[in-house]
């Protein structure tokens, strides 16, 4: 099983990088989850409704051109949106697709770095979502929560950590939050495949951070501790750009259904 996710920063400005020729290309893959679409499911261009005859998924923001979580499925799944919380599923943060006995998450955290009012934002949502995390654990499912989480844990994780603690992203609170939900049980599923440093997976596009590296990993696969020790293999892709974000790939030995 191949999962891949990316933040695109805009389905439609994806899709004019070439990221739907690239899917074709770096098949076969079995879930694709996207974060922060930034359109409704009839703006999605054509080649992204539902790429290699994939079951698509959207859920879009309320308001336009903000937000919103997608997911191509090559099985058919149970679809959800939202965990419950009204002020944040109207962002379009978190869509969950059901296989047999493995659930898939499409889902985008909030940034903070825009202001002290999103940053309060961001911790309104952590408070939020940790309960359902909690159900998530207690289920007796396999779960797989992918997506931008806008949190980079540890300082292997950013290249300049030390001039960024006092900034949303590698905040204190912040990373202990990560740290609470790896003690639920999740794990980093990247991290347990690729130990290596100055594997990042965001780029500010101020200067030459692209250029020289100077990145963050902020984006994740997450997993309850079955499916995350199947986990065999993991890359995050670089030799093209669609977006300020690379898309992780993580292949899993497990049959998807």
């Amino acid at each position: 099983m191949r999962i891949i996710t990316l933040n695109v920063n805009g389905l439609r400005a994806a899709e004019r990088k070439g990221f739907a020729r690239w899917l074709a290309r770096i098949e076969p893959w079995d879930v694709v989850c996207l974060q922060e679409i930034k359109c409704d499911a009839g703006d999605v261009p054509r080649p992204l409704a539902a790429p290699r005859k994939s079951h698509a998924s959207f859920h879009p923001a309320t308001k336009k051109g903000y937000s919103g979580v997608a997911l191509y499925a090559k099985h058919p799944p149970r679809v959800g949106t939202g965990f419950g919380h009204t002020e944040f599923d109207a962002e379009g943060r978190y869509l969950q697709a059901d296989f047999h006995e493995l659930s898939v998450v499409s889902l985008y955290l909030p940034s903070g770095s825009s202001g002290p009012h999103r940053q309060a934002s961001k911790f309104r949502f952590l408070d939020a979502f940790l309960p359902h995390l909690d159900t998530l654990v207690r289920s007796g499912r396999e779960v797989i929560l992918c997506g931008d989480f806008n949190i980079a844990h540890q300082p292997i994780d950013l290249r300049n950590w030390k001039s960024n603690q006092k900034n949303s992203g590698f905040l204190p609170e912040e990373r202990a939050w990560f740290s609470r939900v790896l003690d639920m049980g999740f794990v980093d599923v990247f991290r347990r495949v690729d130990p290596r440093p100055e594997q990042y997976t965001w780029w500010s596009n101020r200067g030459q951070a692209w250029t020289k590296n100077v990145g963050w990993r902020i984006d994740y696969q997450i997993a309850t501790p079955g499916i995350a020790a199947r986990a065999h293999a993991a890359s995050i892709y670089k030799n093209r750009r669609f977006s300020d974000h690379a898309p992780l790939i993580i292949d899993y030995d497990y049959v998807l259904r």
